[in-house]
């Protein structure tokens, strides 16, 4: 267990010196990957914490990545699609939202959510070494594997269900992948199996942008010049991604049912 937790100390440092340079990136904002590398770090911060809830240490720190992720999400959507309209050629049209992405960017580097969790990630190992040493640490390797086992068979389920949401479908693959890549040493997943999940993640996000986009038409009728390439492409996203998870399917046999066993 101190091995683990040894572990996964200097994972969640290595996280916390990545916010900290995506921070100063932000500060000057003619990088346009630094937004896109910070949500990253608080993803990969999630999945290394979300298995490990039941520790109060760990569920504070998951929590406020989470409020970050949430809080940052709106300004990522935006920026991709700023880059959509210049990848079309509708450059006048996407600089009428560069205002709201600088703005953005400001609340975010000033909000109570980015300061909350560098403030929980500076206490976190001290926090910690507390825990183990009034006995309260019980998170190990055996925990992550529960965790994932049961994540798996959701998975497996879902993609079953006649009537599935391509939503929720998108957030347990986004799940099972990227605790797998936190803790290979743990999960093992085939190479077979990580390209599957891949591709449907890729499909599925790819139907999600257009989605995202169409929506917004109603509200922001500028956009309706783009509306008809984006209904064409989320119909060609919707069948790439029900093939993907076709073919995911055969990697997640059904969970054994234990009243059988």
């Amino acid at each position: 267990m101190y091995e683990f937790l040894k572990s996964l100390q200097a994972q969640v440092i290595t996280l916390q010196v990545r916010l900290y340079a995506c921070q100063a990136r932000m500060q000057a904002p003619t990088d346009s990957e630094a937004l896109h590398d910070l949500r990253i770090a608080v993803r990969r911060l999630r999945s290394l914490l979300r298995p490990l809830r039941r520790q109060p240490e760990c569920a504070r720190l998951e929590e406020a990545a989470a409020a970050l992720g949430q809080a940052s999400g709106p300004l990522r959507d935006l920026e991709v699609l700023m880059a959509e309209l210049q990848r079309q050629g509708h450059l006048e049209l996407a600089g009428r939202y560069a205002d709201d992405v600088r703005q953005g960017y400001r609340q975010l580097l000033d909000g109570l959510p980015l300061r909350r969790l560098l403030i929980l990630l500076d206490d976190w190992p001290e926090e910690c070494r507390a825990s183990v040493a009034a006995g309260e640490w019980r998170m190990g390797e055996k925990r992550v594997l529960k965790y994932m086992a049961k994540q798996r068979d959701t998975l497996a389920e879902a993609l079953r269900d006649p009537a599935h949401d391509r939503h929720r479908l998108r957030l347990l693959i986004k799940r099972v992948r990227y605790c797998a890549e936190i803790y290979p040493q743990l999960v093992g997943l085939p190479k077979a199996t990580a390209k599957a999940l891949r591709k449907a993640q890729g499909a599925l996000g790819d139907w999600h942008d257009q989605l995202q986009w169409l929506t917004r038409v109603s509200a922001e009728p500028t956009l309706a010049v783009c509306a008809e390439q984006w209904q064409t492409r989320m119909l060609q996203a919707e069948s790439r991604a029900d093939q993907a998870l076709l073919e995911l399917l055969e990697h997640y046999p059904q969970a054994a049912d234990p009243a059988t066993e």
